[in-house]
């Protein structure tokens, strides 16, 4: 019955509770038979026909439990995917539960069959040879439940843990290892989702179970798959990557006998396998081959891994690279890297920061991040205080070797390896002495001989040694020879009793040596004896050895300290400018690495953290957050052992950020602080303590950190209002009392720290908060401006601006405080022409240095005033003039909009009851009226403050006009008013006059041209574009005309005039106040300005166009007609790298295709063969695609007659080039057709070729003689001399004075065929008339149509 239930055919019919009952039987059955084998498996006498039914029993129940195990995991899969869909039914429920409890059930039936297979069963079989069906049928049913898509989820851990072990029983007993690693490969290459199960299944089984040779099995079961084996596996690829990957992090160990197989897939295609394949080699390294106690075996293999990965930082895959970074990573967090390596590592890390790929950038930016962590050179990583130190050090070794040196000891040589070295040589002498001479030789040796004298036997041995040690072996062994006979008892010359070679020889050694060979030494200098030499001052010695080592180790730390900073340092310089990337997760990783630098103290490492603060800005909220936080935790949260110790650290780090900082900085920095001060931080409180003090002078201090605190605490007041407002006085009396003149910077910074207790920076709704006109406050402030005045300081400027501002934001009635303080400030002056009056009594006025003069009076004695106090007091009048009318268009005005609400509100309130109900029957007619009623008040306000700027601000009655004449003749008088400071002041002081009424605007707007274009001083002229731009702003009409001449500034020979007006028109161009036209080519040439910030701003001003739509596209005709012309001469490569630039904002395939007709269509009125060359490197810029190159061929007869030329023909068949590389066949065809015909025009000409087009379209009977050469037509003369389109208008500048007017604009003729843009069809630009007669008069509105629609209309 149970073998019908579990084998036949048709048993997925059967009743799931009567499998359920089989289920537990069959687990009864087994539990059982696991309890009662062990007795019977130890008794020796069980007999054959008893162990064969315990065989059969065990081999029936098993395969009856497997059998059964694999239908109802079938069942349950099937189950699965069936109630899937249906969730929430009555049947998808019932089927849940089933489903459940066969989930309960698995790890039930997994037990059971484990407690039985631990068992010894072996011996039931014969021989103890299990059969392979056995074992088969077991494996086959847990390899049947890890193929369950859910087995590797947290809740099946159990069940998956309880197959591991089965296996593993299997494995290690019953010889399962061959058939388990093949069955590893064909889980990993059908089911992805196992590959940590198995890594997980192979760890267990090496480990636990003591079966290592697993894990080379299936290493080398995936070693041998070919390249095109993987080709075709696909998910089998990931699959086996990421089961390496797994199984280097569980037993890296046991992986390196068997890692060589793997490092073939080094050189393999798949770049998973490569990144598996580093990250074992990364595991192995970490925890494996890593500390000071490797074998040479182990450091060979650490320094062969290292090779490895160091080389695949420059696969050809970027995945490969930024795992490889990652990896490194884990080793250098790890401290596994050893520090000879610290330095190339460092160095390929840094040169992947240019790498194409963003994953690659944000990999290495970590990698840089977690060397500055767990470097082990220093914690503050700075070249330039690495410098004296390694000076320091390089002194000092330098004198202990200088010193070892002269205490050198004499180099000792033994005497035995002197005798080795003689020996031979000795030897031939000896035997040549031995030998019977002549009788010449033999009385020159008695003459020898005598010479020798008879002396004792000691000094003939020392003698002997002394001829030896100069050479001298013929002279030493005839003295040998002689001793024995002069000596004969001497026990030195005893064995010369038999003579012979080998005892003369050994004699020799003896008198040389010494009796005792090993410890004998001989000194070079001194004569040489056979006595041994006494021990030297060795413990000295080596004390200074031991010191010099010491000193040259750490002298190598320093250098290789500084090598570390240095790189550091050229990765920040890279990492800085990714800031401002447009990927987030490249702006989050370089703002964590600014911080890691910052906290390690690397030099430059302030310049990210300053340049990253404008991000607070950004749209983007994981940046603006990462940025936050990054200041957070650098600046915010303090370390201390108490709450004043952490605000006086907060407040110092706080305070080093101020100092030199930018206006920009300071400002991004208020939101960072407002934030803190917002937030309710415990530190609040103590901070500001510590703030009043330093600013007080409680705490001694330098003043820059004095002008910090006060910032700072402005920047507090802009979240708590209280924190300067209770404190007024105080800072009254310290900044702005008697001692302000002393520090104009200090009182500066103070007038913009009370400046945030007003309304402007915060929204109130109720009545604006002001001070009374008598306030100290207000006292002081007119004071130090009156007494700046008449005083030369830098910084009185920059304070009166401030001041100004201030009192316009807080007094009730500035205009009042300002009037006075003009009277005030011009009755110094006047005190001070009456004093000069007298020391010029009897000089001329044009003698005097710095002296204003009448032009009229020539000759004669005048008093004169100082240059220096009239530009202040000019710039005084400039300022007030602009804060009045700034004052009664917001304040005013948002004070009369205020009032005028209140009093809707009041008769709203007062309305009878009964009104309200006739009311609500009319309500759609009052709301009109309502409305209309509104839009009047609002009318009728505007036009009163717009009267009053007309009329009132420069009545007669009023101060400032009486200053308008000055400045005017100031600023016509360059010549007779000279000084820079006057100059500069009358020029910004008059555009701010320019700004109260459109007539006073109309009137000197000629003049502030003229300055412009004439000035011989930067600074003037960078003024007059800064103040020209805000009179752009405020009335467009009347600088429209005037645009040509803000354009011409962006070719000025000073950067500084060049960056300022690229700066002007980028706000105005961006913002919609300027028309864009084709004088944009101008801010073009800027793309290759030699100074690199005005090019970086030029950039970001076609970055910022790009975004609005179809702006660049329009443009970018007439700017390559403007810049090819002949007159401008540019040069071709700047051309090119503009040109570059501009068509790399084209990506649409439209814009790509109109481009291309438009600027074939222009081959048509290009004149010159450059102009022909620059169109042609044009189209080659485009991305060219199947239909551009279709409007390519149709524009044929634009171009063709100019094939002939190189510079026209390359350009062309370089977009064959690009438009053949992965081109469709039927695509490749026609590029092919194209490049033929583009040859053979530019190698035999036009009238050689045949056109196809041509051949179609030619009429029957026409013969070949008809011209189908199509020429470029002459251009059409116009009349008045007009320049033709693209050519460069001369700079007014450049011309003589007299000759400084623009010619009148004349009409086009109808007649006269103009291919027209978007951008030509504007009207034309008319440029500054410097004459009264031609100054532009009626001017036309921003927002008008073109000449040809309102000549249709």
């Amino acid at each position: 019955m149970l073998h019908i239930i579990v084998c036949h055919r048709h048993c997925h019919k059967v009743d799931m509770s009567v499998k359920e009952d089989t289920l537990e039987l069959l687990i009864q059955v087994v539990s059982g038979l696991s309890v009662s084998l062990p007795s019977l498996l130890l008794n020796a006498s069980l007999s054959a026909p008893d162990r064969k039914e315990q065989l059969n029993a065990v081999k029936m129940s098993v395969f009856l439990l497997c059998k059964l195990t694999e239908i109802l995991e079938s069942d349950s899969y099937r189950q699965s995917i069936v109630t899937a869909p249906s969730k929430g039914s009555k049947k998808g429920k019932a089927a849940g539960e089933g489903l459940l409890q066969w989930d309960s059930e698995r790890e039930t039936v997994l037990q059971a069959l484990t407690q039985l297979l631990q068992l010894d069963i072996r011996s039931l079989w014969s021989l103890s040879l299990v059969d392979e069906e056995f074992i088969s049928c077991v494996t086959c049913c847990c390899y049947k439940l890890l193929e369950n898509p859910t087995i590797s989820h947290v809740k099946n851990k159990p069940t998956r843990d309880a197959i591991i072990h089965l296996l593993g029983v299997q494995v290690k007993k019953y010889n399962h290892l061959l058939g388990a690693s093949v069955k590893v490969i064909q889980l990993l290459q059908h089911f992805e989702q196992l590959s940590s199960v198995c890594a997980q299944a192979v760890s267990v089984w090496s480990t636990e179970y003591g079966v290592k040779a697993i894990v080379g099995e299936v290493m080398r079961e995936i070693g041998q798959k070919s390249s095109e084996e993987l080709a075709r596996e696909g998910s089998g690829v990931r699959a086996f990557s990421s089961f390496l990957s797994e199984l280097g992090t569980l037993v890296p160990d046991t992986m390196i006998p068997n890692i060589s197989v793997l490092l073939t897939h080094l050189e393999g295609e798949s770049p998973s396998l490569r990144v598996a394949v580093c990250e074992v080699l990364g595991e192995v390294l970490v925890r494996v081959l890593s500390g000071d106690g490797l074998d040479e075996s182990g450091r060979a293999d650490r320094d062969r891994f290292m090779d490895t990965l160091q080389e695949h930082l420059h696969d050809t895959h970027s995945y490969v690279r930024a795992r490889v970074l990652q990896v490194y990573t884990r080793i250098v967090n790890s401290k596994a890297l050893p520090l000879n390596r610290y330095s190339d590592v460092m160095g390929l890390a840094v040169g992947r920061l240019m790498d194409k790929s963003i994953n690659v950038v944000k990999s290495a930016i970590q990698l840089l991040a977690a060397f500055i962590a767990h470097n082990p050179y220093s914690c503050k990583l700075s070249s330039a205080d690495l410098k004296k130190p390694l000076e320091k050090e390089m002194d000092k070794l330098r004198e202990l070797r200088e010193r070892l040196q002269e205490n050198a000891p004499v180099a000792v040589i033994k005497a035995s390896e002197l005798w080795a070295a003689m020996e031979p040589e000795l030897l031939l002498t000896v035997r040549a002495e031995l030998e019977p001479t002549s009788e010449g030789e033999g009385e020159q040796q008695e003459r020898e001989e005598d010479e020798a004298g008879e002396e004792d036997d000691r000094a003939t041995a020392v003698q002997i040694a002394q001829f030896l040690r100069v050479n001298k072996y013929r002279n030493a062994v005839r003295l040998c020879v002689r001793a024995h006979s002069l000596f004969p008892e001497s026990e030195m010359f005893s064995s010369l009793t038999t003579l012979t070679p080998e005892t003369l020889l050994d004699t020799l050694a003896l008198l040389f040596k010494g009796p005792d060979q090993d410890t004998s030494e001989i000194r070079e200098d001194l004569p040489s004896t056979p006595q041994k030499e006494g021990a030297g001052d060795g413990g000295k010695e080596g004390v200074e050895e031991s010191e010099l080592k010491k000193q040259e180790m750490l002298l190598q730390y320093l250098r290789d300290t500084e090598s570390f900073a240095l790189q550091v340092e050229s990765a920040i310089a890279v990492i800085n400018n990714m800031l401002y990337w447009k990927t987030t997760s490249v702006v989050q990783e370089a703002v964590q690495f600014c911080v890691t630098v910052c906290e390690f103290s690397v030099a430059n490492s302030l310049t990210g953290v300053r340049k990253m603060l404008p991000l607070v800005w950004s749209t983007d909220a994981a940046i603006k957050d990462a940025v936050v936080q990054a200041y957070r935790r650098l600046y915010l949260n303090p370390q201390g052992d108490n709450t004043r110790s952490k605000a006086q650290t907060l407040v110092d780090s706080l305070s080093e950020l101020m100092v030199d900082a930018s206006l920009g900085t300071i400002q991004c920095l208020e939101e960072i602080v407002q934030e803190f001060f917002g937030g309710g931080s415990s530190l609040q409180s103590t901070v500001v303590q510590v703030l009043w003090e330093r600013f007080t002078g409680k705490r001694e201090t330098s003043s820059l950190h004095r002008r910090a605190a006060v910032l700072l605490l402005g920047m507090a007041a802009r979240a708590e209002r209280e924190v300067v407002l209770s404190n007024l006085d105080t800072l009254c009396s310290v900044a702005l009392g008697e001692k302000l003149t002393e520090d104009f910077l200090l009182a500066r910074d103070s007038v913009i720290t009370i400046c945030n207790i007003t309304d402007h920076v915060r929204q109130c709704k109720g009545a604006p908060f002001r001070l009374p006109q008598d306030n100290q406050l207000f006292t002081c402030l007119t004071q130090a401006i009156a007494e700046g005045v008449v005083m030369a300081d830098l910084h009185w400027q920059s304070f009166m601006e401030q001041a100004v501002r201030l009192l316009y934001f807080l007094s009730e009635s500035p205009d009042q405080l300002c009037s006075r303080l003009l009277q005030r400030c011009s009755r110094l002056l006047l005190d001070q022409i009456a004093e000069g009056g007298e020391m010029l009594a009897n000089k001329d006025v044009s003698q005097l240095p710095g002296a204003s003069q009448d032009p009229e009076e020539q000759g004669e004695q005048v008093p004169a005033v100082s240059c220096v106090s009239l530009a202040q007091l000019l710039s005084l009048c400039g300022c007030v003039a602009f804060w009045q009318v700034s004052h009664l268009e917001r304040s005013v005005s948002s004070e009369l909009r205020r009032r005028r609400g209140e009093t809707e509100e009041r008769e709203e309130k007062a309305k009878v009851p009964s009104r309200k109900a006739k009311q609500a029957a009319n309500d759609s007619s009052v709301e009109e009226e309502l409305g209309l009623m509104g839009a009047s008040a609002e009318d009728t306000e505007a036009e009163l403050i717009r009267k009053i700027c007309e009329t009132e601000l420069l009545a007669e009655e009023n101060l400032l006009c009486s200053f308008l004449p000055l400045l005017v003749r100031v600023c016509s008088s360059p010549g007779r008013y000279c000084h820079p400071q006057l100059t500069t002041a009358a020029c910004l002081a008059l555009s701010q006059y320019m700004m109260i009424s459109p007539s006073v605007c109309e009137e000197h707007i000629r003049l502030l041209f003229t300055v412009l274009e004439r000035s011989s001083l930067p600074v003037v002229r960078a003024n007059a574009i800064i103040g020209l731009g805000d009179l752009t702003v405020r009335f467009p009409n009347i600088l429209e005309p005037w645009t040509q001449n803000l354009y011409t500034r962006l070719s000025d020979e000073n950067p500084a005039v060049r960056q300022t007006a690229v700066t002007v028109l980028t706000q105005l161009v961006l913002k919609d106040v300027l028309k864009v036209k084709g004088q944009v080519s101008e801010v073009a040439v800027l793309l290759i300005d030699p100074q690199t910030h005005i090019a970086s701003l030029a950039l970001n001003f076609f970055n910022e166009l790009a975004s609005k739509d179809n702006a660049i596209y329009n443009l970018l005709p007439d700017i390559i007609s403007r810049l090819s012309d002949p007159e401008r001469a540019m040069n071709e490569e700047d051309f090119h790298t503009i040109m570059k630039q501009l068509f790399s904002y084209i990506t649409k395939e439209r814009q790509t295709e109109s481009l291309v007709e438009k600027l074939c269509q222009r081959f048509r009125t290009a004149k010159t063969e450059r102009q022909w060359c620059d169109l042609a490197v044009s189209l080659s810029l485009l991305s060219m695609c199947e239909r551009g190159l279709k409007r390519l061929q149709e524009c044929w007869e634009c171009y063709s007659d100019k094939l002939t030329e190189t510079g026209v023909y390359q350009p062309l068949l370089s977009i064959t080039a690009k438009l053949r590389r992965g081109a469709k066949p039927q695509l490749k065809v026609q590029v092919e057709e194209f490049e033929k015909r583009l040859t053979a025009v530019h190698t035999r000409g036009l009238e050689n070729v045949e056109s196809p087009e041509m051949e179609k379209t030619r009429p029957e009977g026409a013969g070949p003689s008809q011209n189908t050469t199509t020429h470029t037509p002459l251009p059409n003369k116009g009349r008045g001399g007009r320049p033709k389109r693209g050519q460069a208008t001369p700079s007014v500048s450049s011309r003589h004075d007299d000759s400084f007017v623009t010619p009148k604009p004349t009409r086009k003729s109808s007649k006269k065929a103009v291919i027209t843009f978007s951008s030509d069809e504007e009207e034309e630009e008319e440029d500054a008339v410097m004459t009264e007669s031609e100054t532009p008069k009626v001017t036309t509105p921003i927002a008008r149509t073109s000449r040809r629609a309102r000549l249709r209309h």
